[in-house]
């Protein structure tokens, strides 16, 4: 079969030439990075995309995914599904984090192997570092240390994730020619966020506290801490580049780059920002003409989480969105799917 390469965004010496009309399955399709993910092979020119809504495929059940598997027969696969939640969610329900995120990958990855998918991707999360890891975070700093405890059963079933990927590829890749990677993503936004005012990360959280502000015209909003912690942010866009880049590089170049037990690869943008500074920019985007006081009274986190980029940087992969860019983006989505929630909640 004639291969049809694809464009100018894999031209390189690194990338191997992809079948555009291989089956693609996106677990997670409907979560902000799988979404994110599908949009990225759709503009790309892959043309055989696979979904499952959660109502229509339980990734936790054993063999509703093995009965997918036999039907469907993929040839590639984007592991993007998980139980994701703020610290409230993870200190609440620590039970339900692990156990979900491990069921999930554990029966997705095995059963790829099992009805033959050579190249998977999983993606997990930069909360698998140590809380004291040196900064900025290299993959090497993985097991190192003690993980932060308000995430640390989501942090460890990430880990899992990344092991299982490992694990297959070691004992199954001479033999069967698995190609499992892993991608460890800094904090990301954009289209598709979660912006729920109890359970959602710092940028949808901001970006509704500062709307709500405006249009109630209160005079300041008041952030927690002292808003000197430094964070480093993704547009989920550039996201789900990296992840198509990632999996279209060839074998040997990964084995060239990676070890075979520290085989991640993180993504993020090499920047980070001041809570402070964050807030500030979300203001001036939302409109928000108010005082912004911040309460040292309240815990501030870990004073800075910035992720190494170098490895990924080599191999050819940097971000295009700047956080300004990608914050206007982030709060246009924010106004559709707020006006849609408002009419939603008035016809009801």
């Amino acid at each position: 079969m004639l291969v049809k390469k694809i464009n100018s965004f894999f031209e390189s010496k690194w990338v191997v030439s992809i079948d555009l009309n291989q089956k693609i399955y996106v677990a997670g399709h409907r979560g902000m990075v799988g979404s994110a993910i599908v949009r990225e092979l759709i503009k790309r020119g892959f043309q055989n995309i696979v979904t499952r809504t959660h109502e229509e495929l339980d990734l936790t059940n054993q063999l509703a995914v093995q009965l997918f598997f036999e039907k469907e027969r993929p040839d590639q696969v984007y592991l993007a599904a998980a139980k994701v939640g703020g610290i409230y969610a993870n200190n609440t329900f620590p039970a339900e984090f692990i156990y979900q995120n491990l069921m999930m990958e554990s029966n997705v990855i095995h059963q790829a192997f099992a009805h033959g998918v050579k190249k998977l991707l999983f993606l997990g999360s930069s909360c698998i570092y140590p809380k004291l890891a040196p900064q900025p975070m290299s993959e090497a700093a993985l097991l190192t240390g003690k993980l932060e405890p308000t995430n640390e059963p989501y942090a460890i079933a990430k880990i899992a994730g990344i092991k299982l990927c490992e694990s297959y590829n070691r004992q199954y890749g001479p033999s069967h020619g698995v190609d499992y990677r892993s991608v460890m993503p800094t904090n990301l936004y954009g289209p598709g966020d979660n912006y729920h005012p109890e359970n959602s990360h710092v940028i949808p959280a901001l970006i509704r506290r500062f709307h709500e502000a405006k249009m109630s015209n209160l005079p300041e909003v008041v952030i927690w801490g002292t808003g000197e912690p430094r964070r480093e942010f993704l547009y989920v866009e550039d996201m789900a580049s990296a992840s198509v880049f990632v999996m279209g590089l060839g074998k040997d170049v990964c084995s060239q780059y990676t070890e075979s037990m520290q085989s991640h690869i993180n993504v993020g943008s090499g920047v980070d920002i001041a809570i402070s500074q964050l807030a500030e920019s979300i203001a001036v985007i939302t409109g928000y003409k108010g005082i912004i006081r911040y309460d040292p009274s309240k815990p501030d986190g870990t004073s800075r989480k910035l992720l190494n980029v170098d490895l990924i940087n080599r191999l050819g992969w940097s971000s295009l969105v700047s956080l300004e860019k990608g914050l206007s983006l982030a709060y246009k989505d924010f106004v559709q799917t707020y006006d849609l929630f408002i009419q939603e909640n008035r016809g009801s």
